[in-house]
């Protein structure tokens, strides 16, 4: 009997395409989406300047000055309609000493523009530091050689030393447990659409009738989910490591134990099923059930550092965070895959997963019992 209700839910998920849709597909293009869009967040890459130059002075220095400005990695030449910042330089700048004319679009805040003027700063001063190097070297070789030794790169001024953070991740590392954590949680609508049209065509109450438990009747449904859930966390664990870095952007790293990861998705997937099956032997119809599982997911994805990763929270923000089931399995997939942890650094989480997961089981059996009358 069991084993033929496991067969039926097996049937009833494999026919609702719009649900497994939901399960994969959006998951794996938020992945791929976040992971692109937070790149520079993450890494600290650089910010680069549209830049035009207008050389009204077409001199030998202008040009070089203007070349200069082109081969810089901060800067990116582009057309004047499309340039953040416009440069001109005026005609005879060299022989009178005339200044650049700077024309800065008001999408720059502040500190940009402070930024953009000492990159600058750094092409003008190297250039004018040859222009003197040539004026001496007209009266002595020595004098002139000398200016060689002054050198604006901070290679040759100083030596900085990063203590490199090992707790934060990169967009991948972030987006990745993000969304298979949120995706998992999202099985409440098809668990509850199923659960309820079970209910209206009096499904239930006939599998009641011919004596099948409450326990039998919860574990038939929550199995096809749970198989469901670890191929969803595998697909997209594949979208990081070998989708995300098609564009440019880390690719995701197994860093910790293999059979840590498939502990912890499992303890997961049934924290997000116990919680489904909760919603769905409560709610009375599939629209409330889709909007209560809804508001839940969403909250408790704000709140456990989904939406918004939990190292920028406030200290406050990320002791809140505890309360949700989301921030345990986060935190677990952060531990295997940024710190190379294995079954004793993810146990906690995973316990704690596992308790939830039991919790609302039990009590949606004890529901089940209650409006159904299953044993």
């Amino acid at each position: 009997m069991l084993s033929a209700m496991i067969n039926k839910e097996f049937l009833l998920v494999l026919r609702d395409k719009k649900a497994l849709a939901l399960l994969f597909v959006m998951p794996a293009v938020f992945i791929l989406i976040i992971s692109v869009a937070m790149r520079d967040v993450f890494t600290g890459s650089s910010v680069r300047f549209d830049i035009c130059v207008n050389d009204l002075d077409n001199s030998t220095i202008s040009k070089k000055l203007a070349s200069n400005i082109s081969k810089n990695k901060s800067f990116s030449s582009v057309s004047s309609d499309k340039a953040q910042i416009i440069i001109t330089i005026p005609k005879n700048y060299v022989k009178k000493s005339k200044k650049l004319n700077i024309e800065i679009k008001d999408t720059l805040k502040s500190d940009e523009i402070e930024l953009f003027k000492a990159k600058l700063l750094k092409n003008i001063v190297n250039l004018k530091l040859k222009i003197i190097k040539n004026r001496l070297m007209e009266f002595s070789d020595e004098a002139g050689m000398a200016i060689d030794s002054v050198s604006l790169d901070s290679k040759n001024l100083f030596n900085i030393k990063y203590n490199k953070n090992d707790d934060i991740p990169n967009s991948t590392q972030q987006s990745v447990p993000s969304w298979i954590v949120f995706g998992m949680f999202f099985m409440i609508t098809p668990i509850a659409t199923v659960f309820i049209n079970e209910r209206k065509q009096n499904t239930l109450s006939r599998l009641s009738s011919m004596n099948v438990s409450a326990y039998a009747m919860i574990l038939s449904k929550i199995v096809p989910y749970l198989v469901i859930a670890q191929i969803q966390a595998w697909i997209m664990v594949g979208v990081g490591m070998y989708i995300v870095p098609l564009f440019d952007t880390p690719a995701l790293a197994i860093n910790g134990s293999v059979t840590a990861l498939i502990f912890l998705s499992f303890c997961l997937s049934l924290s997000a099923v116990g919680l489904a099956m909760l919603i769905a032997v409560n709610a009375n119809t599939t629209e409330q059930a889709s909007t209560i599982g809804g508001i839940l997911s969403i909250l408790l994805g704000a709140i456990g550092g989904v939406m918004v990763p939990k190292f920028i929270m406030p200290h406050s923000m990320q002791i809140l965070a505890n309360i949700s089931p989301m921030s345990w399995g986060l935190d677990g997939f952060l531990d295997i895959f940024l710190k190379g942890g294995g079954i004793a650094m993810v146990l906690n989480e995973s316990l704690m997963l596992l308790l939830f997961g039991a919790i609302t089981l039990g009590i949606s059996m004890i529901i089940l019992k209650h409006k159904q009358g299953f044993e």
